[in-house]
Protein backbone atom coordinates (compact mmCIF):
# COMPACT_ATOMS: atom_id res chain seq x y z
CA UNK A 1 0.00 0.00 0.00
CA UNK A 2 1.01 3.61 -0.26
CA UNK A 3 -0.34 7.11 1.50
CA UNK A 4 0.93 10.89 1.27
CA UNK A 5 0.49 12.07 4.76
CA UNK A 6 0.14 15.45 4.46
CA UNK A 7 -0.16 18.12 7.72
CA UNK A 8 -2.86 20.45 7.68
CA UNK A 9 -5.10 23.00 9.81
CA UNK A 10 -8.14 21.63 8.66
CA UNK A 11 -9.68 19.74 5.63
CA UNK A 12 -12.95 18.90 3.90
CA UNK A 13 -13.67 16.23 0.83
CA UNK A 14 -17.04 17.14 -1.28
CA UNK A 15 -18.95 15.30 -3.58
CA UNK A 16 -21.40 16.91 -6.21
CA UNK A 17 -20.99 19.89 -3.61
CA UNK A 18 -22.14 17.73 -0.48
CA UNK A 19 -19.55 17.80 2.41
CA UNK A 20 -18.57 13.56 3.11
CA UNK A 21 -16.34 14.17 5.32
CA UNK A 22 -14.29 16.60 6.49
CA UNK A 23 -11.22 17.50 9.73
CA UNK A 24 -11.38 20.67 11.70
CA UNK A 25 -8.45 21.23 13.82
CA UNK A 26 -5.25 20.26 12.90
CA UNK A 27 -4.38 16.16 11.40
CA UNK A 28 -3.33 14.81 8.66
CA UNK A 29 -4.72 14.04 5.27
CA UNK A 30 -3.85 10.76 4.23
CA UNK A 31 -4.46 9.85 0.37
CA UNK A 32 -4.24 6.12 0.29
CA UNK A 33 -3.62 3.70 -2.89
CA UNK A 34 -3.66 0.12 -2.80
CA UNK A 35 -2.05 -2.46 -5.46
CA UNK A 36 -2.80 -5.86 -6.28
CA UNK A 37 -1.02 -8.17 -3.57
CA UNK A 38 -1.48 -6.05 -0.84
CA UNK A 39 -3.35 -7.74 2.59
CA UNK A 40 -3.64 -7.15 6.15
CA UNK A 41 0.09 -7.35 6.77
CA UNK A 42 0.24 -4.00 4.57
CA UNK A 43 -3.16 -2.30 6.12
CA UNK A 44 -1.75 -3.28 9.55
CA UNK A 45 1.56 -1.07 9.14
CA UNK A 46 0.18 1.76 7.26
CA UNK A 47 -2.27 2.06 10.24
CA UNK A 48 0.43 2.09 12.69
CA UNK A 49 2.72 5.05 10.33
CA UNK A 50 -0.25 7.09 9.81
CA UNK A 51 -1.08 7.20 13.77
CA UNK A 52 2.57 6.58 15.38
CA UNK A 53 4.67 8.92 12.91
CA UNK A 54 5.91 11.70 14.76
CA UNK A 55 5.51 14.96 11.98
CA UNK A 56 2.83 17.05 13.95
CA UNK A 57 4.38 19.89 15.81
CA UNK A 58 6.86 19.51 18.77
CA UNK A 59 7.84 15.70 16.80
CA UNK A 60 4.16 14.36 17.97
CA UNK A 61 1.87 11.88 16.74
CA UNK A 62 -1.63 11.42 15.83
CA UNK A 63 -1.82 9.53 18.82
CA UNK A 64 -0.08 11.53 20.97
CA UNK A 65 -2.29 14.85 20.17
CA UNK A 66 -5.34 12.70 19.75
CA UNK A 67 -5.20 14.48 16.13
CA UNK A 68 -7.72 13.61 13.20
CA UNK A 69 -6.92 12.31 10.19
CA UNK A 70 -8.97 12.03 6.84
CA UNK A 71 -8.63 9.14 4.58
CA UNK A 72 -9.30 9.65 1.01
CA UNK A 73 -9.20 6.91 -1.40
CA UNK A 74 -6.27 7.47 -3.92
CA UNK A 75 -5.57 4.83 -6.73
CA UNK A 76 -3.67 7.29 -8.87
CA UNK A 77 -0.85 7.17 -6.50
CA UNK A 78 0.00 3.64 -8.54
CA UNK A 79 0.99 5.70 -11.89
CA UNK A 80 3.41 4.48 -14.25
CA UNK A 81 4.54 7.51 -15.93
CA UNK A 82 7.97 6.30 -17.04
CA UNK A 83 6.85 5.81 -20.53
CA UNK A 84 5.28 8.22 -22.88
CA UNK A 85 2.92 10.94 -22.09
CA UNK A 86 -0.05 9.03 -20.24
CA UNK A 87 0.09 7.24 -17.06
CA UNK A 88 -0.53 3.56 -16.69
CA UNK A 89 -2.93 2.28 -13.73
CA UNK A 90 -1.93 -1.16 -14.17
CA UNK A 91 -0.15 -1.36 -10.57
CA UNK A 92 -3.12 -0.11 -8.86
CA UNK A 93 -5.92 -2.56 -7.90
CA UNK A 94 -9.11 -2.56 -8.59
CA UNK A 95 -11.91 -0.91 -6.85
CA UNK A 96 -13.34 -4.69 -5.73
CA UNK A 97 -10.00 -5.20 -4.06
CA UNK A 98 -8.83 -1.52 -3.36
CA UNK A 99 -12.11 -1.03 -1.66
CA UNK A 100 -11.74 -3.30 1.13
CA UNK A 101 -8.20 -2.24 1.56
CA UNK A 102 -8.71 1.51 2.14
CA UNK A 103 -11.83 0.48 4.85
CA UNK A 104 -9.73 -1.61 6.27
CA UNK A 105 -7.08 1.21 7.23
CA UNK A 106 -9.64 3.14 8.36
CA UNK A 107 -11.62 0.74 10.91
CA UNK A 108 -7.44 -0.16 11.87
CA UNK A 109 -7.10 3.83 12.56
CA UNK A 110 -10.60 3.84 14.09
CA UNK A 111 -9.47 0.43 16.81
CA UNK A 112 -6.05 2.93 18.04
CA UNK A 113 -8.47 5.43 18.81
CA UNK A 114 -8.05 7.90 15.72
CA UNK A 115 -10.76 9.94 14.60
CA UNK A 116 -11.63 9.41 11.10
CA UNK A 117 -13.40 11.23 8.55
CA UNK A 118 -13.61 9.48 5.10
CA UNK A 119 -14.09 10.32 1.64
CA UNK A 120 -16.54 8.45 -0.58
CA UNK A 121 -14.64 5.53 -2.76
CA UNK A 122 -14.60 5.66 -6.63
CA UNK A 123 -16.34 9.31 -6.62
CA UNK A 124 -15.01 12.23 -8.31
CA UNK A 125 -14.31 14.38 -5.46
CA UNK A 126 -13.05 17.99 -4.18
CA UNK A 127 -10.27 17.70 -1.94
CA UNK A 128 -9.59 21.14 0.19
CA UNK A 129 -6.91 21.34 2.90
CA UNK A 130 -4.92 24.01 4.65
CA UNK A 131 -1.64 22.63 4.11
CA UNK A 132 0.09 23.07 7.34
CA UNK A 133 4.56 23.44 6.95
CA UNK A 134 3.89 22.20 4.97
CA UNK A 135 4.44 18.68 5.86
CA UNK A 136 4.64 15.98 3.06
CA UNK A 137 5.36 12.25 3.76
CA UNK A 138 5.11 9.56 1.49
CA UNK A 139 5.01 6.44 2.64
CA UNK A 140 5.05 3.00 0.33
CA UNK A 141 4.49 -0.30 2.76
Amino acid sequence: MRAVLQRVSRAAVRVEGEVVGAIDRPGLVALVGATHDDGPEQVATLARKIAELRILHDERSVLDEGAPVLVVSQFTLYADTRKGRRPSWNAAAPGPVAEPLVEAVVAALRERGVEVATGRFGAHMEVELVGDGPVTILLDV
